[in-house]
């Protein structure tokens, strides 16, 4: 259970401060609403923006200081945890931790977003709370190996093996284990959906939660072109995260390669029933989106969820937004629903 430094107290005091401002204020204190692509940006997200533009000028571009600076960003936003009890489990050589529902609920492998390059338990310890009460299922958070250290296809043979040891242990989780699932946000929704299409021949995951995820690096999308500058996650940042994952010396390939770009695979038949959750003011908004409309033809069982008025990395600012609280709770109990099938 992760305990917040003073700092991380500040921070989330400061956060929670300035959503709370009534929106009339918030807008007039950021100059007017943000509207592109006729969608409104949340009041409460623009003033956070406004307020962090000078953080994010000075944002470190060595992996190991942009992983301090983002993972305590994320426990800040997250809050203190909730009074459910947690336990941190180790097997082979991956860390994680139970999120325990109860006896018989599902269980989602949950990987954590972050670039491939940061993020951890704690990071992403306030969603995946809200994933196990309001969803009323299991939630097992893995550790997974980060790059630049450990680049493609380190996550992906972990999110196998976090799968794999899932799906054995599940009972003695005390979860069903005809119903384990997987999901993550961003970067762990591209291992999520990676990891449904590597094992979809031999006990494939019973359902996928996919927010706003990664599917590919190949294609021109309108959404980054919007949304790629001033919205927390840009296009400069995305390129520099595929760097990092796919290693300094990787030259693209003629021919895709799925477990990067999991739209790019020419076969997306009989996979697991999927929720694609998007926001509007993400740049990877059309590319997740894309991947869903994929999904359903090739006759896969796909629902696509789009918030119009939040940004990428919402589910991270649950601790300090509402809107982000209740769109995340929103998540938990639709991701119930896929299990229900």
């Amino acid at each position: 259970m992760p305990v917040l430094s003073p700092l991380e107290k500040g921070l989330h005091w400061v956060g929670r401060t300035l959503c709370s401002v009534p929106p009339g204020l918030q807008t007039a204190l950021t100059g007017g609403p943000v509207v592109i692509d006729g969608q409104t940006l949340e009041p409460e997200l623009t003033l956070l923006l406004r307020a962090t533009e000078r953080i994010e000028r000075q944002r470190p571009t060595a992996p190991e200081l942009l992983r301090i600076q983002q993972n305590r960003s994320a426990r800040a936003a997250g809050g203190p945890p909730d009074a459910l009890v947690t336990r941190d489990l180790v097997f082979g050589s991956l860390r994680a931790r139970h999120y325990p529902a109860e006896e018989g609920a599902p269980l989602l492998v949950f990987f954590h977003g972050g670039g491939f390059v940061f993020g951890d338990l704690d990071s992403h310890d306030a969603p995946c709370r809200i994933l196990a009460r309001h969803g009323e299922m299991h939630v097992l958070a893995i550790d997974y190996r980060l790059a630049p250290e450990n680049a493609y296809p380190a996550a992906v043979e972990d999110g196998i093996a976090a799968l794999r040891w899932a799906q054995e242990n599940a009972r003695k989780l005390g979860a069903d284990p005809a119903r384990v699932g997987v999901g993550g946000d961003s970067a762990g929704g591209n291992l999520s959906a990676v990891v449904s299409q590597i094992t979809r021949d031999d006990r494939p995951p019973a359902a996928q939660l996919l927010v706003y995820p990664a599917t590919s690096r190949r294609r021109p999308w309108r959404s980054l072109e919007l949304f790629g500058t001033g919205f927390f996650l840009t296009h400069e940042t995305i390129d520099w995260f595929f760097r990092q994952y796919t290693g300094p010396d990787h030259e693209r390939p003629e021919t895709p390669d799925p477990r990067i770009d999991p739209l790019e695979n020419p076969d997306l038949s009989r996979l697991p029933p999927a929720l694609v959750v998007t926001a509007g003011f993400d740049p990877l908004r059309d590319e997740g989106e894309a991947y869903a409309e994929a999904l359903r033809n090739a006759g896969n069982r796909a629902v696509t969820r789009r918030f119009p008025s939040l940004l990428h990395g919402f589910i991270n600012m649950a601790g300090m937004s509402r809107t982000c609280h209740d769109a995340t709770v929103e998540i938990a109990g639709r991701a119930r629903m896929l299990f229900a099938s």
